[in-house]
């Protein structure tokens, strides 16, 4: 069968790809061989919000004294039935995926695809032809040599969605978004956890203030953090424990846990797809393509996290919808890599965008820092959840530089940085905007009313 573009894998990147073609008027086929919306909507963002949140409601129920409340019996967590709601939110959104797939008369061909030659490709032995084909073959949790995942008694994320029973310990390596999720959901729900991280410093991307007041967040939730340590090795001894061996900044020691779960990163899925075979070019685990993802195959593109950049789903989003558009000769602008945001959903949350302080310093970029910590804020006082702050920097010519939020639904929040830092809005601009009282998000106006020196707050 022929069809004007093929997109290969129905994450964020494929699917947003493939329905913004349908509404271009192309005939699109997407070819999967799991379930509608790929890992991040069946095994990784959604899902895993979803835990959160149930974590965060036993947090909220565990101090329902502070908010005047008292319960009459003791609550407890279910691991079983918290998986249970996680694994159905999954499936939810999963069908509504299928669903406007469907809306959008876009074919969906279960299955492996892999590229036979420029134009053609193969699903499970059935052949298809496309002027255009888009992979969008996402990634998958990265396996250390070292620290090999078996699946019991060393996860990766995959498993770590569905413990149906909560053990005593655990050690977590690498804080990055994904390490630091699943250590705040575990330690919430009563783990011993202990985070290793190789960096400095817990979420090493991260500003290095935010770090630092994650760093005293999880010791607040009694979980170690232990920066600076290298993972030397992972053996399951005798009694079925895992034996961690480290060297940090107290030298060789070996941590015992039931559980070790694996974060430090992701692999590409770019095996048996067909590209040595076309000569697609390739480097450091990343297809390489141009602005508009193009790789070096004409009618060959690819999107998401096996290309450079950030291995976000909106990020995979905005490539597909460029990507598309640029086939079907709409002229975008490219995606603007400077202005992507990054959420981390902890509790205190953590959201940015733009440069980090120190990435200013080294660079040479001159410029100035406004900060609003929320234990001024009046909607975080009456929330009874005061941690964190809203720290804004500013280029010389006074325009937004970076973002960098800690606290209570900053998430939701850094939509107005990310968008003022598009737009080239000045500090003056962002101070004068009227916000509505009382909200967390007053913290964006009063930051950079302090960068202005004009602070009314504080």
């Amino acid at each position: 069968m022929k069809y004007d573009i093929i997109i290969v894998g129905s994450g964020p990147g494929g699917y947003v790809a493939a329905i913004r073609a349908a509404q271009l008027g192309k005939k699109v086929a997407l070819v999967e061989r799991s379930e509608p919306g790929g890992v991040c909507l069946n095994w990784g963002c959604i899902p895993t919000k979803a835990l959160l949140k149930s974590a965060q409601v036993y947090t909220y129920c565990k101090s329902a004294e502070h908010y005047g409340l008292t319960f009459a019996g003791e609550v407890c967590p279910d691991p079983e039935k918290i998986v249970a709601r996680s694994r159905g939110v999954a499936e939810t959104m999963s069908k509504g995926v299928a669903f406007l797939l469907k809306k959008n008369n876009i074919d969906l061909i279960q299955g492996f695809g892999r590229l036979t030659a420029a134009g053609r490709l193969e699903v499970d032995g059935t052949h298809y032809e496309a002027d255009h084909i888009i992979l969008a073959t996402g990634a998958r949790p990265r396996e250390m040599a070292f620290m090999p995942i078996d699946g019991r008694h060393v996860i990766s994320s995959r498993q770590a969605l569905t413990l149906t029973r909560l053990p005593e310990t655990m050690v977590v390596v690498g804080s990055g978004a994904i390490g630091s999720e699943f250590a705040w959901f575990y330690a919430a729900l009563g783990v011993k956890v202990t985070v290793v991280e190789y960096m400095p410093r817990m979420m090493p991307l991260e500003d290095e203030e935010v770090s630092k007041a994650m760093e005293r967040a999880f010791r607040k939730l009694r979980a170690a953090v232990m920066t600076s340590t290298t993972v030397k090795s992972v053996r399951v001894n005798a009694e079925g424990r895992c034996e961690v061996e480290i060297e940090g900044k107290k030298g060789p020691e070996t941590l015992t846990a039931d559980i070790v779960l694996s974060a430090v990163g992701i692999k590409s899925n770019i095996e048996g797809i067909g590209l040595e075979e076309l000569g697609i070019a390739v480097e450091r685990d990343k297809v390489l393509v141009d602005r508009f993802y193009r790789t070096n195959v004409p009618g060959v593109y690819a999107i998401g996290d096996i290309v450079g950049g950030p291995a976000l789903a909106h990020v995979a989003s905005a490539e597909g919808i460029c990507c598309v558009e640029a086939i079907c000769g709409l002229d975008p602008a490219p995606v603007d890599y400077s202005a992507i945001p990054s959420c981390v959903f902890t509790s205190p949350e953590v959201a940015s965008v733009g440069m980090t302080e120190q990435q200013a310093q080294e660079r040479g970029v001159a410029y100035k820092v406004g900060r609003f910590p929320f234990t001024a804020s009046g909607k975080a006082t009456a929330a009874g959840d005061r941690d964190g702050f809203v720290k804004l920097l500013f280029g010389e010519d006074d325009t937004l530089l970076g973002a960098h939020m800690v606290g209570q639904n900053v998430t939701e929040m850094i939509a107005e940085p990310t968008l003022a830092r598009m737009l080239g809005a000045t500090a003056h601009r962002i101070a004068r905007t009227i916000h509505a009282h009382p909200t967390m998000n007053e913290g964006v106006m009063e930051a950079a009313e302090a960068a202005l020196g004009e602070a009314i707050h504080l």
